[in-house]
């Protein structure tokens, strides 16, 4: 980001063990406190972690720091000290507005990329980083078991083991119509 235009970098430092969505938002919540409000008037992350699909980080963020929160952004526009924000549920195009500080997650294809220019490498080399580095902290939730619905239960069928399973596989998502009839068996009947 700074080969790109950014001014200041910050790194949070961790020491590799697993954090999660509580222990993140604390440590950027800390971060910005540490660094200073004013610097930060709109704080960006993404809308979900890409292992867990928790939705939160950005989320704990706002409510902590006590500022308006917009989740799922497809397009944004900054307006003076307002953001002009979109995003695409259930078919719908719904639009905000919301009066800076804030906090915004976006989904992916926000933005097109911008590729640094070799001064922007340069520069960005040169760039002082500050390192923070928070202190782990257990997250606080755990899975305490997983249910599925009686509804989805009675749907449920085990299909075989390995890549035995695979035949019964291609035929189940072909009658779903997700795969071509062409794709469902070849010529000897073997899956294609």
């Amino acid at each position: 980001m700074l080969a790109v235009g950014a001014h200041r970098g910050v790194l949070l430092e961790t020491d590799g063990r697993e954090w999660g969505p509580v222990a993140t938002a604390a440590a950027i919540v800390a971060a910005v406190g540490e660094l200073g409000h004013t610097p930060f008037p709109l704080i960006l992350a993404g809308n979900e972690s890409a292992d867990t699909g928790g939705y939160q980080v950005g989320i704990r963020v706002a409510h902590a720091l006590g500022r308006p929160c917009l989740t799922g952004v497809k397009r944004l526009e900054l307006a003076g000290d307002t953001i002009r924000a979109a995003r695409e549920y259930r078919g719908v195009h719904e639009l905000f507005e919301v009066a800076l500080p804030a906090v915004v997650t976006v989904r992916e294809g926000i933005n097109l990329p911008r590729y640094p220019s070799l001064p922007g490498r340069l520069r960005a080399k040169r760039a002082e980083i500050t390192v923070l580095r928070p202190q782990w902290q257990a997250d606080g939730l755990r899975k305490q078991g997983l249910r599925v619905p009686v509804e989805s239960a009675r749907r449920a069928q085990v299909l075989g083991h390995g890549t035995a399973a695979v035949p019964a596989l291609i035929d189940v998502l072909g009658d779903l119509g997700v795969l071509p009839p062409a794709v469902r068996s070849g010529g000897d009947g073997a899956a294609a």
